[in-house]
């Protein structure tokens, strides 16, 4: 993997990042394939229609099914789900932590229940990176140690201990397999916990900064602290981020939250928020959300958003929407997502354009007084 910085505006960066299998410009936006898929969609929709050069998978949930293994006999993630640009898969700690009431971490990993069947599972360091390995993810992310914010001062401080421990097992783990010819197109990152503690956050950007990690990731955020709080956790922590590595905000979030974290340094998003929203009815526009189960669209023969030249909004009305959402049509969910999802990816590319001219200042403006 290459990265480099082509233009700064402020802490804004617009950079270029190059896997095996695809070239990226950041900042990026990567869509939520969880089980190997976006939701509703295909790899035809995602490099034809939306142009996607990178998607997530989650180790968690391929792992238990169809197992690793299964997708290794298909030639990794590339070969089972013909998206052949770049994937980033997470570890599984996210899950863990979602799923706390049938999992436990100690201090060697995290003891977890299968929410399929039941089903007893351990995941370490290790094992995380060998069941991506099977995978052939571009970027593995480590086990980490999160917890729900706001946390206990003891909880907090064990969380960080376990992060650094388990980061730096990773790390050397990655670096002698890679000797011994295993993941050598694969990149790992590690993940910079500590909640809304500045101090916490300095502590262990600092240490997993010292590792040879190929880029970093801000974990532990979108988690119950405030906007505000997640803003200035990222603002404080982002001076002790190499700046000649990637920087990935984990499972954030909102378009404002975007905007936010570009303009502090952050090159990398993901959040299934634009799927998720899109399922339900929820679509994002220049102007804001708009709710297209509301009466109000049945006769409009509007796109859903002027300013949008995506497949859906070149092609069908909201009066068609409201009616496909009220139909409880399957088509829905594709026209929807690809709208959503060509929205966020679009703002990533208003955004990198923006620093490229120098004028992210401006573009945020236009961004925020559109929506007032």
């Amino acid at each position: 993997m290459t990265f480099s910085i082509d233009k700064t505006d402020g802490n804004a960066r617009a950079g270029t990042l190059t896997t095996t299998h695809s070239t990226i410009q950041t900042p990026v936006f990567m869509p939520v394939g969880t089980v190997g898929a976006v939701k509703s969609l295909d790899a035809i929709d995602m490099m034809e229609i939306l142009n996607a050069k990178i998607i997530l998978g989650n180790t968690y949930h391929l792992y238990l099914r169809p197992t690793s293994k299964v997708v290794k006999e298909f030639g990794g993630l590339h070969g089972f789900s013909k998206f052949n640009r770049s994937f980033l898969t997470d570890s599984g700690g996210f899950q863990a932590f979602s799923l706390s009431k049938i999992s436990k971490p100690d201090e060697h990993g995290i003891h977890f229940k299968s929410h399929i069947d039941g089903s007893s599972h351990y995941f370490t360091p290790k094992s995380v990176l060998d069941t991506q390995y099977d995978l052939n993810s571009d970027i593995m992310m480590i086990l980490d140690d999160l917890i729900a914010l706001p946390a206990e001062p003891k909880r907090a401080q064990l969380s960080i201990r376990r992060t650094i421990n388990w980061a730096k097992e990773a790390i050397d783990y990655h670096r002698a397999n890679q000797q011994k010819g295993i993941g050598l197109t694969q990149n790992i990152f590690g993940i910079i916990q500590g909640g809304t503690d500045y101090e916490a956050r300095k502590f262990c950007a600092e240490a997993l900064c010292d590792m040879d990690f190929d880029g970093l990731a801000i974990g532990g955020l979108s988690v119950g602290e405030s906007n505000e709080e997640m803003y200035d956790t990222v603002e404080g922590v982002i001076p002790y981020i190499d700046a000649n590595r990637p920087r990935y905000l984990m499972g954030v979030g909102t378009p404002e939250d975007l905007v936010e974290n570009v303009e502090r340094g952050v090159d990398m998003f993901d959040c299934v928020m634009p799927t998720r929203n899109a399922r339900n009815g929820t679509l994002f526009t220049s102007f804001g959300k708009i709710n297209i189960k509301s009466a109000k669209f049945i006769k409009d023969n509007a796109p859903i958003d002027h300013e949008c030249s995506c497949y859906t909004c070149r092609n069908y009305s909201r009066g068609y929407l409201n009616h496909l959402y009220k139909a409880r049509e399957l088509t829905f969910f594709r026209l929807a997502s690809l709208h959503n999802l060509h929205y966020y990816l679009n703002l990533m590319k208003q955004m990198r354009e923006a620093i490229m001219q120098g004028k992210f200042s401006e573009f945020k403006r236009e961004f925020y007084a559109k929506r007032s």
